[in-house]
Protein backbone atom coordinates (compact mmCIF):
# COMPACT_ATOMS: atom_id res chain seq x y z
CA UNK A 1 0.00 0.00 0.00
CA UNK A 2 0.91 3.62 -0.34
CA UNK A 3 1.50 5.60 2.93
CA UNK A 4 2.37 9.50 1.57
CA UNK A 5 2.83 11.35 4.43
CA UNK A 6 4.73 8.63 6.35
CA UNK A 7 8.26 8.99 7.76
CA UNK A 8 10.69 7.28 9.64
CA UNK A 9 13.34 9.35 11.02
CA UNK A 10 12.33 12.59 8.93
CA UNK A 11 12.48 10.06 5.72
CA UNK A 12 9.73 9.76 3.60
CA UNK A 13 7.75 6.45 3.53
CA UNK A 14 6.65 5.55 0.30
CA UNK A 15 5.13 2.48 0.47
CA UNK A 16 4.45 -0.45 3.43
CA UNK A 17 3.88 -4.28 2.27
CA UNK A 18 3.26 -7.22 4.81
CA UNK A 19 5.39 -10.15 5.05
CA UNK A 20 4.79 -12.85 7.34
CA UNK A 21 4.04 -10.94 10.99
CA UNK A 22 6.51 -8.06 9.92
CA UNK A 23 5.24 -4.89 7.88
CA UNK A 24 8.10 -4.18 5.43
CA UNK A 25 8.63 -0.35 5.32
CA UNK A 26 9.95 1.17 1.99
CA UNK A 27 12.12 4.29 2.04
CA UNK A 28 13.52 6.81 0.02
CA UNK A 29 16.95 7.01 1.86
CA UNK A 30 19.01 4.22 4.14
CA UNK A 31 17.88 4.58 7.71
CA UNK A 32 20.97 3.86 10.34
CA UNK A 33 20.78 0.22 11.25
CA UNK A 34 19.99 -0.61 15.19
CA UNK A 35 18.93 2.98 15.49
CA UNK A 36 16.36 4.19 17.40
CA UNK A 37 12.76 4.77 14.76
CA UNK A 38 11.21 7.95 15.26
CA UNK A 39 7.58 7.05 13.09
CA UNK A 40 5.89 10.21 12.27
CA UNK A 41 2.01 10.02 10.25
CA UNK A 42 0.02 12.56 8.75
CA UNK A 43 -2.42 12.50 11.54
CA UNK A 44 -5.06 14.18 9.36
CA UNK A 45 -4.90 11.32 6.72
CA UNK A 46 -4.59 8.55 9.64
CA UNK A 47 -7.90 9.56 10.93
CA UNK A 48 -9.94 9.89 7.98
CA UNK A 49 -8.69 6.34 6.98
CA UNK A 50 -10.31 5.77 11.10
CA UNK A 51 -13.00 7.05 9.93
CA UNK A 52 -14.15 5.35 6.59
CA UNK A 53 -12.82 2.26 8.19
CA UNK A 54 -15.11 2.12 11.27
CA UNK A 55 -17.98 3.65 9.22
CA UNK A 56 -17.70 0.29 6.81
CA UNK A 57 -17.87 -1.85 9.93
CA UNK A 58 -20.62 -0.25 11.16
CA UNK A 59 -22.54 -0.34 7.47
CA UNK A 60 -21.74 -4.08 7.27
CA UNK A 61 -22.54 -5.17 10.61
CA UNK A 62 -26.88 -2.76 10.31
CA UNK A 63 -27.06 -4.11 6.83
CA UNK A 64 -26.39 -8.10 8.23
CA UNK A 65 -28.43 -7.67 10.75
CA UNK A 66 -31.42 -5.53 9.54
CA UNK A 67 -31.68 -7.09 6.34
CA UNK A 68 -29.03 -10.67 6.23
CA UNK A 69 -26.91 -8.44 3.16
CA UNK A 70 -23.63 -10.03 3.79
CA UNK A 71 -20.57 -7.89 2.93
CA UNK A 72 -17.94 -9.48 0.09
CA UNK A 73 -15.35 -6.64 -0.11
CA UNK A 74 -14.85 -2.67 0.56
CA UNK A 75 -12.76 0.10 -1.32
CA UNK A 76 -11.17 2.89 0.67
CA UNK A 77 -11.13 5.75 -1.97
CA UNK A 78 -8.56 8.18 -1.68
CA UNK A 79 -9.55 11.72 -0.81
CA UNK A 80 -11.21 13.91 1.45
CA UNK A 81 -14.07 14.02 -0.34
CA UNK A 82 -14.21 11.24 -2.49
CA UNK A 83 -16.86 8.28 -1.83
CA UNK A 84 -15.88 4.74 -0.31
CA UNK A 85 -17.87 1.51 -0.93
CA UNK A 86 -19.26 -1.71 0.78
CA UNK A 87 -20.04 -4.67 -1.71
CA UNK A 88 -23.41 -6.31 0.01
CA UNK A 89 -24.44 -9.59 -1.62
CA UNK A 90 -27.41 -8.60 -2.95
CA UNK A 91 -28.22 -7.86 -6.45
CA UNK A 92 -30.46 -4.60 -5.21
CA UNK A 93 -31.38 -2.68 -2.35
CA UNK A 94 -35.12 -0.26 -2.33
CA UNK A 95 -34.64 3.20 -0.83
CA UNK A 96 -36.47 2.15 1.90
CA UNK A 97 -33.55 -0.10 2.61
CA UNK A 98 -30.99 1.92 2.09
CA UNK A 99 -32.52 4.61 4.28
CA UNK A 100 -32.85 1.82 6.81
CA UNK A 101 -29.54 1.05 6.90
CA UNK A 102 -28.26 4.87 6.89
CA UNK A 103 -30.48 6.32 9.82
CA UNK A 104 -29.52 2.70 12.03
CA UNK A 105 -25.91 3.88 11.31
CA UNK A 106 -26.48 7.45 12.22
CA UNK A 107 -28.65 6.51 15.61
CA UNK A 108 -25.52 4.22 16.44
CA UNK A 109 -23.62 6.97 16.12
CA UNK A 110 -25.35 9.66 18.07
CA UNK A 111 -25.40 6.87 21.08
CA UNK A 112 -21.69 6.81 21.16
CA UNK A 113 -20.82 3.59 20.80
CA UNK A 114 -17.52 2.31 21.57
CA UNK A 115 -15.13 0.34 19.54
CA UNK A 116 -12.95 -2.01 21.47
CA UNK A 117 -9.79 -3.80 20.22
CA UNK A 118 -9.47 -7.39 21.79
CA UNK A 119 -6.74 -9.70 21.41
CA UNK A 120 -7.70 -13.68 21.50
CA UNK A 121 -5.23 -15.94 21.26
CA UNK A 122 -6.09 -18.48 18.17
CA UNK A 123 -7.44 -21.56 20.63
CA UNK A 124 -9.92 -19.35 22.51
CA UNK A 125 -13.69 -20.39 21.90
CA UNK A 126 -14.71 -17.26 22.11
CA UNK A 127 -13.63 -16.54 18.36
CA UNK A 128 -16.32 -18.76 17.03
CA UNK A 129 -18.78 -15.92 17.33
CA UNK A 130 -16.92 -13.30 15.90
CA UNK A 131 -17.27 -12.20 12.53
CA UNK A 132 -14.60 -13.72 10.24
CA UNK A 133 -13.11 -13.55 6.26
CA UNK A 134 -10.57 -16.11 7.54
CA UNK A 135 -7.08 -15.51 7.96
CA UNK A 136 -4.44 -15.23 5.85
CA UNK A 137 -2.38 -18.19 4.29
CA UNK A 138 0.86 -16.84 5.72
CA UNK A 139 -0.44 -16.04 9.16
CA UNK A 140 1.77 -16.22 11.98
CA UNK A 141 1.75 -16.33 15.95
CA UNK A 142 -1.16 -16.90 18.48
CA UNK A 143 -3.05 -13.40 18.91
CA UNK A 144 -5.72 -12.50 16.98
CA UNK A 145 -6.87 -8.85 16.90
CA UNK A 146 -10.97 -8.30 17.00
CA UNK A 147 -12.74 -5.29 16.67
CA UNK A 148 -15.70 -4.31 18.78
CA UNK A 149 -18.62 -2.39 18.16
CA UNK A 150 -19.84 -3.25 21.76
CA UNK A 151 -23.48 -4.48 21.10
CA UNK A 152 -23.40 -4.30 16.91
CA UNK A 153 -20.55 -6.27 15.57
CA UNK A 154 -17.28 -7.73 16.49
CA UNK A 155 -15.08 -8.59 13.73
CA UNK A 156 -11.17 -9.72 13.06
CA UNK A 157 -9.53 -7.01 11.76
CA UNK A 158 -6.08 -5.68 11.92
CA UNK A 159 -6.66 -1.93 10.05
CA UNK A 160 -6.89 1.22 12.33
CA UNK A 161 -10.18 2.34 13.64
CA UNK A 162 -12.06 5.90 15.94
CA UNK A 163 -12.37 4.60 19.76
CA UNK A 164 -16.43 5.88 19.65
CA UNK A 165 -18.60 6.04 17.23
CA UNK A 166 -19.45 9.77 17.37
CA UNK A 167 -16.12 9.87 16.13
CA UNK A 168 -17.67 8.91 12.44
CA UNK A 169 -20.29 12.58 12.97
CA UNK A 170 -22.10 11.31 10.26
CA UNK A 171 -22.78 8.81 8.04
CA UNK A 172 -24.18 9.34 4.59
CA UNK A 173 -24.73 6.51 2.10
CA UNK A 174 -24.84 8.08 -1.28
CA UNK A 175 -26.04 6.11 -3.89
CA UNK A 176 -26.09 2.05 -4.93
CA UNK A 177 -24.60 0.66 -8.25
CA UNK A 178 -25.79 -3.35 -9.48
CA UNK A 179 -22.22 -4.66 -10.00
CA UNK A 180 -21.65 -6.27 -12.86
CA UNK A 181 -21.92 -9.92 -13.10
CA UNK A 182 -25.02 -9.79 -11.23
CA UNK A 183 -25.65 -10.77 -7.06
CA UNK A 184 -23.85 -8.12 -5.43
CA UNK A 185 -24.63 -3.72 -5.09
CA UNK A 186 -21.98 -1.52 -4.40
CA UNK A 187 -22.93 1.26 -1.60
CA UNK A 188 -21.00 3.83 -2.22
CA UNK A 189 -20.94 5.89 1.40
CA UNK A 190 -19.26 9.19 2.50
CA UNK A 191 -18.18 9.24 6.62
CA UNK A 192 -16.97 11.49 9.18
CA UNK A 193 -15.17 14.44 7.57
CA UNK A 194 -15.49 13.54 4.32
CA UNK A 195 -19.33 14.29 4.76
CA UNK A 196 -18.44 18.12 5.84
CA UNK A 197 -15.96 18.49 2.61
CA UNK A 198 -18.60 16.48 0.21
CA UNK A 199 -21.54 19.22 1.51
CA UNK A 200 -19.23 22.22 0.64
CA UNK A 201 -18.41 20.95 -2.67
CA UNK A 202 -21.80 20.58 -3.13
CA UNK A 203 -23.03 24.17 -1.68
CA UNK A 204 -19.84 25.25 -3.90
CA UNK A 205 -21.66 23.75 -7.24
CA UNK A 206 -24.53 25.09 -5.85
CA UNK A 207 -23.94 28.60 -5.71
CA UNK A 208 -22.10 28.18 -9.01
CA UNK A 209 -25.31 26.63 -11.02
CA UNK A 210 -27.60 29.58 -9.36
CA UNK A 211 -25.49 32.06 -10.96
CA UNK A 212 -25.10 30.79 -13.76
CA UNK A 213 -29.32 29.70 -14.05
CA UNK A 214 -30.26 33.27 -12.46
CA UNK A 215 -32.78 30.54 -10.58
CA UNK A 216 -32.84 29.18 -6.71
CA UNK A 217 -31.72 26.29 -5.97
CA UNK A 218 -35.03 24.74 -5.58
CA UNK A 219 -35.78 25.64 -9.28
CA UNK A 220 -32.47 23.97 -10.61
CA UNK A 221 -33.78 20.78 -11.56
CA UNK A 222 -37.43 22.34 -13.66
CA UNK A 223 -35.26 25.07 -14.99
CA UNK A 224 -32.42 22.48 -16.37
CA UNK A 225 -34.89 20.34 -17.64
CA UNK A 226 -36.67 23.33 -19.85
CA UNK A 227 -33.13 23.78 -21.08
CA UNK A 228 -32.57 20.19 -21.82
CA UNK A 229 -35.58 20.45 -24.12
CA UNK A 230 -34.71 23.33 -25.61
CA UNK A 231 -31.49 22.13 -26.72
CA UNK A 232 -32.94 19.36 -28.05
CA UNK A 233 -35.50 21.07 -29.91
CA UNK A 234 -32.93 23.65 -31.62
CA UNK A 235 -30.07 20.67 -32.21
CA UNK A 236 -33.47 18.90 -34.23
CA UNK A 237 -33.71 22.63 -36.04
CA UNK A 238 -30.11 22.62 -36.66
CA UNK A 239 -30.05 19.02 -38.21
CA UNK A 240 -32.54 19.96 -40.84
CA UNK A 241 -31.27 23.08 -41.77
CA UNK A 242 -27.63 21.27 -42.21
CA UNK A 243 -29.40 18.51 -44.19
CA UNK A 244 -31.57 21.46 -46.59
CA UNK A 245 -28.25 23.22 -46.51
CA UNK A 246 -26.25 19.90 -48.22
CA UNK A 247 -29.07 19.06 -50.51
CA UNK A 248 -29.02 22.76 -52.01
CA UNK A 249 -25.21 23.00 -51.96
CA UNK A 250 -25.21 19.86 -53.59
CA UNK A 251 -27.83 20.88 -56.23
CA UNK A 252 -26.11 24.08 -56.89
CA UNK A 253 -23.00 21.90 -58.13
CA UNK A 254 -24.95 19.71 -60.47
CA UNK A 255 -26.39 22.54 -61.72
CA UNK A 256 -24.16 25.28 -62.46
CA UNK A 257 -22.14 24.16 -64.88
CA UNK A 258 -22.88 21.99 -68.36
CA UNK A 259 -20.95 19.84 -67.84
CA UNK A 260 -20.87 19.08 -64.35
CA UNK A 261 -17.22 19.69 -62.03
CA UNK A 262 -15.97 16.36 -61.56
CA UNK A 263 -14.87 17.66 -58.54
CA UNK A 264 -16.95 19.40 -55.87
CA UNK A 265 -14.87 21.19 -53.05
CA UNK A 266 -16.95 22.67 -50.29
CA UNK A 267 -15.88 24.25 -46.84
CA UNK A 268 -18.18 25.37 -44.18
CA UNK A 269 -17.38 26.82 -40.62
CA UNK A 270 -20.18 25.60 -39.08
CA UNK A 271 -21.18 21.93 -40.56
CA UNK A 272 -20.97 18.52 -38.83
CA UNK A 273 -20.06 15.14 -39.94
CA UNK A 274 -23.87 14.37 -40.83
CA UNK A 275 -23.34 17.65 -42.83
CA UNK A 276 -20.41 16.02 -44.66
CA UNK A 277 -22.09 12.65 -45.43
CA UNK A 278 -25.29 13.76 -46.43
CA UNK A 279 -23.13 16.37 -49.03
CA UNK A 280 -21.03 13.29 -49.89
CA UNK A 281 -23.71 10.62 -50.55
CA UNK A 282 -25.57 13.66 -52.64
CA UNK A 283 -23.00 14.19 -54.95
CA UNK A 284 -21.08 10.85 -55.32
CA UNK A 285 -24.03 9.40 -56.61
CA UNK A 286 -23.98 11.90 -59.40
CA UNK A 287 -20.18 10.40 -60.48
CA UNK A 288 -19.01 13.84 -58.80
CA UNK A 289 -16.03 13.18 -56.38
CA UNK A 290 -15.97 15.37 -53.51
CA UNK A 291 -13.70 16.65 -50.79
CA UNK A 292 -15.82 19.12 -47.82
CA UNK A 293 -14.51 20.21 -44.56
CA UNK A 294 -15.71 21.64 -41.81
CA UNK A 295 -14.24 23.73 -39.00
CA UNK A 296 -12.04 26.96 -39.01
CA UNK A 297 -10.69 28.32 -41.49
CA UNK A 298 -6.83 28.53 -40.64
CA UNK A 299 -7.66 26.22 -37.37
CA UNK A 300 -8.39 22.45 -36.79
CA UNK A 301 -11.65 20.48 -38.30
CA UNK A 302 -13.17 17.98 -40.05
CA UNK A 303 -12.17 16.74 -43.39
CA UNK A 304 -14.49 13.91 -45.82
CA UNK A 305 -13.06 12.64 -49.08
CA UNK A 306 -15.41 10.89 -51.56
CA UNK A 307 -15.75 9.20 -54.47
CA UNK A 308 -14.23 6.10 -56.84
CA UNK A 309 -12.81 3.76 -54.30
CA UNK A 310 -9.59 3.39 -56.19
CA UNK A 311 -8.93 7.04 -56.48
CA UNK A 312 -10.00 7.56 -52.46
CA UNK A 313 -7.76 4.78 -51.57
CA UNK A 314 -4.90 6.67 -52.95
CA UNK A 315 -5.54 10.18 -52.26
CA UNK A 316 -7.16 9.69 -48.96
CA UNK A 317 -3.38 9.50 -47.09
CA UNK A 318 -2.53 12.39 -49.13
CA UNK A 319 -4.76 14.46 -47.76
CA UNK A 320 -4.36 13.36 -44.17
CA UNK A 321 -0.88 14.60 -44.65
CA UNK A 322 -1.05 17.78 -46.04
CA UNK A 323 -4.15 18.47 -43.55
CA UNK A 324 -1.76 17.16 -40.77
CA UNK A 325 -4.27 15.48 -39.43
CA UNK A 326 -5.49 11.42 -39.46
CA UNK A 327 -7.96 9.59 -40.92
CA UNK A 328 -9.51 6.02 -42.42
CA UNK A 329 -11.65 4.97 -45.43
CA UNK A 330 -14.38 2.63 -46.17
CA UNK A 331 -15.07 1.65 -50.07
CA UNK A 332 -14.95 5.31 -51.79
CA UNK A 333 -14.84 7.45 -48.41
CA UNK A 334 -12.14 8.82 -46.70
CA UNK A 335 -12.45 10.88 -43.31
CA UNK A 336 -10.92 12.20 -40.49
CA UNK A 337 -9.63 15.34 -38.11
CA UNK A 338 -7.39 17.56 -39.49
CA UNK A 339 -4.92 19.68 -37.30
CA UNK A 340 -5.05 22.69 -39.46
CA UNK A 341 -7.39 23.26 -42.73
CA UNK A 342 -5.14 26.29 -43.95
CA UNK A 343 -3.70 23.94 -46.68
CA UNK A 344 -6.99 23.03 -48.00
CA UNK A 345 -6.19 25.06 -51.95
CA UNK A 346 -3.35 22.43 -51.28
CA UNK A 347 -5.67 19.30 -51.22
CA UNK A 348 -7.98 21.13 -53.83
CA UNK A 349 -5.39 21.19 -56.43
CA UNK A 350 -4.06 17.60 -55.66
CA UNK A 351 -6.98 16.32 -56.27
CA UNK A 352 -8.22 18.11 -59.78
CA UNK A 353 -4.53 17.38 -60.85
CA UNK A 354 -5.15 13.79 -60.12
CA UNK A 355 -8.51 13.82 -61.72
CA UNK A 356 -6.80 15.53 -64.83
CA UNK A 357 -4.52 11.80 -65.21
Amino acid sequence: MLEPGLQINGVDVFRVTRRGSKAVHFVNSPLQVDSEALVEVDWKRRFDHMQQHSGQHLITAIADREFGFKTKSWHLSIGVDSKCYVELGTPSLTKEQLDHIEEVCNENIRKAVPVVPHWYNIQDPKLDAVRSRGLPDDFEGQDIRVVEIEGIDINTCCGTHVSNLNHLQCIKLVSTEAKKGGGSTLIYYLSGDRVRAYLESTITNERAITKLLSARADDHVSVVERLVKERAHLTSVVDNQLKELAQLLAFQHLHSNDPVDPVATIHRNDGDNMFMNLLAKELTSKGVMVMVTVGGNKGAGQFLLAGEEAAVATLGPQVAALLEGKGGGRKGMYQGKASTLERREDVYKLIRDFKKK
